[in-house]
């Protein structure tokens, strides 16, 4: 098979591309999410929740938020582990979920978590009971009556019935069901997921085929993440980037296009930047999201978004929507590279479509 070798630019753009964030924007929603196959559902907003940010940086200012929430409660979109996802796809996660804890030889963990759930499984039984009586019910509104409490050093510690909940969306026998309020919404998964289950290892193929399709270019193999992988094994094909260590495997559909850049505001969890080496490797650059750092720590900000140019990263946008005084307020355009006048006004421009679209004013602080 041939090894495709591509230049630095060359591997951002099939990156850019994938993800589109070119200058050709997709049509709608739903087109978005299944080529990206996922949106993380973050709760941090403090600019705007970032599977909205997400929309929004490739839809533009046509995407309502409300949108999102309707397709959520409609389960015209799903969630799994704190990813939505398009319904279809929820049929290659089946099989592996009916081998919970994982296929064997199990790790000590996995072991601990089959032994909780079994002891208590009569905690299992009742929650299951009580959704196909009354569901959808929130975690509030479900029975804990573990017999041994949840352990960890953590924030979960004894919290049985949202440990329970999670361990039974992984078993297959709870699905996320929409909100109510600020509450999220179970329900037996039956009434949910669609019934096709696509066989184990057929599923994971597809699985990688996908997500390389949604990034353009990946590693074959990468550290474990702890929601979606960022390897794709031996899906696409091999290639190696010029200035780069190893091999990379690419979707060859998306090589060999003509490329028109923009600029575009990015989440923090943008799947372009989530994985912090391919990122460093492929963009050269230098960004760590500082939410959890203390204030004196932080070089870029809070929720600083990275800013896309073209095919680079060129800078990082420290800006906070501030709902209660109507403002979206910019402390800082931090330049990774200098600006030309056409990269100021297009970066301008994209922030004032961003108050515009939050429906605040805009106040660039001195």
């Amino acid at each position: 098979m041939t090894v495709h070798k591509l230049s630095r630019p060359d591997a951002r753009r099939l990156a850019v591309r994938a993800q589109l964030l070119d200058a050709r924007r997709p049509s709608g929603m739903f087109d978005v999410v299944r080529r990206l196959t996922l949106l993380q559902n973050d709760p941090a907003a403090a600019v705007a929740p970032s599977a909205d940010l997400v929309l929004w940086s490739r839809l533009g200012s046509s995407y309502s938020p409300a949108q999102l929430r309707d397709a959520v409660d409609e389960q015209a979109l799903l969630e799994l582990h704190g990813l939505i996802r398009p319904p279809e796809d929820i049929t290659l996660f089946r099989a592996e979920m009916a081998e919970w804890p994982g296929r064997p030889p199990l790790r000590d963990w996995q072991e601990g978590k089959r032994e909780w759930v079994d002891a208590n499984n009569g905690c299992r039984l009742d929650i299951l009971t009580r959704l196909r009586a009354d569901g959808p019910l929130t975690a509030r509104e479900l029975p804990d009556t573990c017999v041994i409490p949840w352990r960890s050093s953590g924030w979960s510690n004894n919290r049985n019935v949202m440990r329970m909940i999670g361990f039974l969306v992984q078993r297959g026998e709870v699905a996320a069901a929409g909100q109510r309020g600020a509450d999220r919404l179970w329900d037996l998964a039956e009434r949910i997921y669609p019934d096709e289950v696509v066989p184990y290892e057929e599923a994971l193929h597809i699985r990688d085929e996908r997500r390389l399709r949604a990034l353009g270019i990946a590693r074959a193999r990468a550290p474990e993440s702890p929601t979606e992988p960022n390897d794709v094994r031996n899906a696409g094909e091999p290639a190696v980037v010029e200035g780069v260590k190893g091999q990379w495997r690419v979707d060859p559909e998306l090589l060999d296009r003509a490329f028109t850049g923009r600029v575009a505001l990015l989440s923090p969890l943008d799947r372009l930047v989530y994985d912090r080496k391919r990122m460093t490797e492929l963009f050269e650059y230098d960004y760590q999201l500082e939410m959890f750092k203390p204030a004196a720590k932080r070089r870029w900000g809070y929720w600083a978004l990275p800013i896309l140019h073209g095919d680079r990263l060129v800078g990082k946008l420290d800006a906070t929507a501030d709902r209660k005084a109507g403002v979206l307020r910019v402390d800082a355009i931090h330049q990774d590279v200098p600006f030309t006048k056409a990269m100021t006004a297009a970066v301008q421009h994209e922030i004032k479509d961003l108050a515009s679209w939050l429906r605040l004013d805009l106040v660039l602080m001195p």
